[in-house]
């Protein structure tokens, strides 16, 4: 290979190598369901296509960048962000600057388009390299937890395994889509949620998109006044239970979503993002606490502190 390097945005053309690039870089599967859960993830989002740079040695695809876009408000204020998400590089290709390359090219292309920062929840093995580039470190996210009983406590503590990536298939509530079915039920919905903190810009339409993917199973229940978004995926031995959203105008509300998550999911654990775990449905701080947020400058230039923010398990898990 040669020294030298071509980094530009990707195009429509590039998603077979770049397909390509995942399965042999991340682990994905070359199958439809992993095409059609990029495509869900990175054309469909009601925020807008995410802008993806490649690096190429000649015609061969050896690096991408993707930026997933989000939208974030509060107290009625708006404004684009990105999430920083698969990123990868062939293995061939380790040790060349890739990264870091395909990651500061992008960045200035994103200011002159008027994206406000990037966030992310990196991993202990990535966030150095994030930090290295300029990323702030905002703290730790609070993650209540509930047990199913005390035995699954002591195996929850016990096991030191990341969570699969796909969920588990169930009938527990109903399917997300069919819940999130009517528009003026949502909307009121939406409408209704503090907005203090900075939180997700929410609407039907990026509701119906972020729940609605078939392969993830996301589930929901409801509630008088409210409607809480869930999945069920495996941690070791475990089953766990990730509330994803709660449309709820209140905590009195919020704690009778969980209760009935914990009590039709059947899981053996329970989590959400909340600092407030003893109003909310017998949730119990989680030990070490949740993952970390971190944040980029593009065009807002200071970080907000943690306790501005008020993400959930919908906004940051891993998808």
């Amino acid at each position: 290979m040669s020294d030298d390097l071509t980094i530009r945005r990707a195009g429509d053309d590039d998603l077979p190598a770049i397909l390509d690039l995942l399965q042999s870089s991340l682990g994905w599967v070359p199958d439809e369901q992993y095409a059609a859960f990029y495509r869900w993830k990175h054309h469909a989002n009601p925020f807008g296509t995410s802008p993806a740079w490649v690096a190429l040695d000649g015609d061969r695809l050896l690096g991408l960048r993707v930026w997933l876009r989000w939208r974030f408000v509060q107290d009625g204020q708006r404004w684009e962000a990105v999430r920083a998400v698969d990123t990868a590089t062939h293995p061939d290709a380790q040790g060349r600057g890739i990264f870091r390359r395909l990651t500061t090219s992008s960045l200035e292309v994103l200011r002159e388009e008027g994206v406000a920062h990037v966030f992310n929840t990196p991993n202990e093995q990535s966030r150095p390299g994030y930090l290295k580039m300029g990323w702030e470190q905002v703290g730790k996210l609070p993650v209540g937890v509930r047990f199913r009983s005390p035995l699954a406590a002591a195996s929850a503590v016990r096991a030191r395994v990341p969570a699969d990536k796909w969920s588990l298939p169930t009938d527990a509530g109903e399917p997300a889509l069919e819940v999130l079915g009517d528009d003026a039920e949502v909307a009121a919905l939406v409408a209704a949620l503090p907005d203090e903190r900075i939180r997700t810009d929410l609407d039907v339409d990026v509701l119906r998109w972020r729940y609605g993917f078939g392969p993830l199973h996301y589930r929901a229940v409801r509630e008088a006044g409210g409607i809480g978004l869930f999945r069920l995926r495996r941690r070791g031995a475990a089953t766990e239970c990730v509330v994803g959203h709660l449309l709820a105008p209140d905590e009195t509300i919020a704690g009778r979503l969980l209760r009935r998550i914990a009590k039709v999911s059947r899981a053996d654990q329970v989590l959400q993002i909340t600092d407030r775990p003893h109003l909310r449905g017998g949730f119990l701080p989680l030990p070490g606490g949740g993952p970390v947020l971190t944040w980029k400058a593009v065009n807002h230039t200071q970080v907000p502190p943690l306790e501005r923010w008020g993400l959930t398990m919908g906004d940051v898990e891993l998808f």
